[in-house]
């Protein structure tokens, strides 16, 4: 999935942020926590705010991630 991801991520370039957070990280633990983390891959969909507007779980198709994020862009 993260080949797939990163073709997301430059094909947004400028449009939306992407973040990523290692599971095994223990710096970035709290965060983990914070979102409900569980299960490798999530992806979760922020608002600026930080709000979740949309978590997947397992594996998500390029085309599910590009319907939602035509729903928060103008």
């Amino acid at each position: 999935m993260a080949p797939m991801v990163h073709g997301l991520e430059a094909k947004y370039f400028g449009r939306i942020i992407f973040t990523y957070l290692d599971a095994d990280d223990p710096e970035t633990r709290p965060f983990q926590q914070l979102l409900g983390f569980f299960y490798q891959p999530e992806v979760y969909l922020l608002d600026g705010e930080g709000n979740v507007l949309k978590k997947w779980v397992g594996f998500t198709s390029e085309e599910e991630f590009e319907q939602e994020f035509a729903k928060y862009l103008p």
